[in-house]
């Protein structure tokens, strides 16, 4: 009887957990190895490492995409002459038997580290007035960077900007061994969110706003133990935030993922990047890098233009051309690296 080609399952598993787009799994594979050798047990082992597996249990993807993964599985069994599989029918039916879809989902992360990120994501593209409440591919690509480079981030200082739901600084916390890390976000809502899903890997984070934060707490921030990272929620909005508030912060790292998307937005991140530049004292200035999906070419040539004009030198940083955590099409990503 032929083998089902190695990692087979494995190749099911990561994107399922972090619930890719379903015609991103290995769909064919599957097919030709059930055409091969007929064998329910293969599908076993698939049911056992997605829908059954420990954290698809305790953070489920939305039912409706669990339900249409259960339905395909069922069709390629059913397509071939191996022997029925209850299993496969009884977790469709567990599944049927969920309410109506919620608005929020899970996702679950692998890191290769073998630890995982999991995340309460918002089903909508737009929620509550933002596009903050789900994890972007900007975000997948820089924690992916991050991960290859920790000893940039080991025992020091990051702060992100436009953390949104918290994937790239919780990666970063796992396996990078940051001193202190900042989660920065302007929006209520967001960082509601980010706060959530924090607790749910294990980081407990201590609330801060930019206002009140002053720069004997930033120099506390620094006294940790890199192998269990201060972690801060900070209220950060670019526009109002002044050069005093940025100095106490002590950033040693700046990083942001998908925040080049608006002419307003750049002109205000920008501004901020400037009130960096002039506010670190006698402070060696922060590293910077923006990771950005290329969607529409002209804004991110806005961002070059005004990062040129304003004197603000930068550099793409050469990255993989295929991202860990995305197993579908890959998108245009690059990663500046800006000399403020």
């Amino acid at each position: 009887m032929a083998e089902p080609p190695p990692g087979l399952t494995l190749r099911f598993q990561r994107p399922f957990l972090a619930a890719r787009p379903l015609r991103s799994l290995p769909w064919p594979e599957l097919e030709q190895s059930l055409r091969t050798a007929p064998d329910s047990a293969l599908l076993a082992d698939i049911l056992h490492k997605t829908i059954l597996h420990p954290l698809c249990v305790k953070y489920p993807p939305s039912a409706k995409y669990r339900r249409c993964f259960l339905t395909e599985l069922i069709k390629k069994l059913e397509s071939t002459a191996a022997e029925p599989l209850d299993e496969l029918y009884e977790a469709l039916a567990d599944v049927l038997k969920e309410e109506e879809e919620s608005t929020h989902c899970y996702k679950n992360y692998l890191l290769p580290s073998g630890d995982c990120v999991s995340l309460c994501e918002s089903t909508a593209l737009i929620s509550g007035g933002t596009t903050g409440l789900l994890t972007w591919e900007a975000a997948l690509h820089l924690a992916q960077w991050a991960l290859q480079n920790p000893s940039l981030f080991r025992g020091r200082t990051v702060l992100e900007l436009g953390s949104g739901i918290g994937f790239t600084g919780i990666a970063i916390c796992k396996s990078c061994q940051p001193r202190t890390f900042i989660f920065s976000d302007c929006h209520p809502r967001v960082l509601r969110q980010l706060g959530e899903n924090l607790q749910l890997n294990g980081l407990t984070p201590e609330g801060v706003t930019c206002s009140i934060q002053t720069e004997s707490q930033g120099q506390e921030l620094e006294g940790q133990n890199c192998q269990t990272p201060k972690v801060v929620v900070a209220e950060l909005d670019w526009g109002s935030v002044t050069e005093k508030q940025l100095l106490a912060l002590r950033a040693d790292i700046v990083i942001a993922a998908d925040v080049v998307y608006d002419p307003e937005i750049i002109l205000a991140l920008i501004g901020m990047l400037q009130k960096l530049s002039t506010s670190r004292a006698d402070r060696k200035a922060p590293e910077v890098f923006i990771a950005s999906t290329i969607r529409n070419p002209d804004t991110y040539q806005l961002f070059q233009a005004e990062l040129d004009k304003t004197g603000i030198r930068w550099q793409v940083i050469p990255a993989h051309s295929s991202c860990y955590f995305l197993c579908d099409e890959q998108p245009d990503v690059t990663i500046l690296q800006l000399f403020i």
